[in-house]
């Protein structure tokens, strides 16, 4: 059994409904996607073919995800691994509502980038983990994470680049200092 493997069995133990559904064949995933181009005036274009999305305990996926490399499989069930875990903090309806409403859907969303930073903390934890921490270095992942909270990746979610990167920051010292020392403790969610 390969790493992936060993991790979905895990997940589907701690979460016996999660499945994983393809996108491109899914109409509640085309649905959004044409949604989200309209809200973002055409600036989100690859929410099918670049992003995975949990909704309830389903995980829809791209196209990518068959080619994927089965450490980078892990990284990012981690990280949909917390939204799984907030979803059963919260339930479905206070879920919902944190990631669609407090403060404003789209150029202010704290509810939706504090859901978010949760998991992506969780992505730079599982990165170092898995990958090293070289890997969780890199400059590359540093402004693809912020680039998702500034950008029109999730409507703009909390425009204050600085303040993500002090997110960002903070984590990384964290991690940094807990690596020697052997798994990481995420601040939630158990070990990373």
């Amino acid at each position: 059994m390969d790493l992936c493997e060993q991790f979905l069995a895990e997940l589907k133990h701690e979460f016996p409904k999660f499945r994983i559904v393809e996108k491109e064949t899914d109409l509640l995933s085309q649905c959004i996607d044409i949604a989200l181009k309209i809200v973002t005036l055409g600036q989100q274009r690859s929410y099918l073919d670049g992003y995975y999305t949990v909704l309830g305990y389903t995980l829809y996926v791209p196209p990518a995800w068959a080619r994927t490399a089965s450490v980078d499989r892990v990284i990012t069930l981690r990280h949909e691994r917390i939204h799984l875990r907030q979803l059963r903090r919260y339930g479905f309806p206070l879920m919902a509502f944190l990631y669609l409403v407090p403060f404003f859907p789209l150029g202010l969303a704290y509810g939706r980038a504090r859901l978010e930073w949760e998991a992506y903390q969780e992505t730079l934890f599982a990165t170092a983990e898995l990958a090293g921490m070289d890997a969780a270095r890199s400059p590359t992942l540093r402004a693809r994470i912020l680039g998702r909270f500034v950008g029109p990746d999730y409507g703009w979610m909390w425009p204050f680049p600085k303040q993500v990167g002090r997110w960002y920051d903070a984590a990384m010292v964290r991690l940094e200092r807990n690596f020697d020392r052997g798994p990481v403790v995420s601040t939630r969610g158990g070990a990373a």
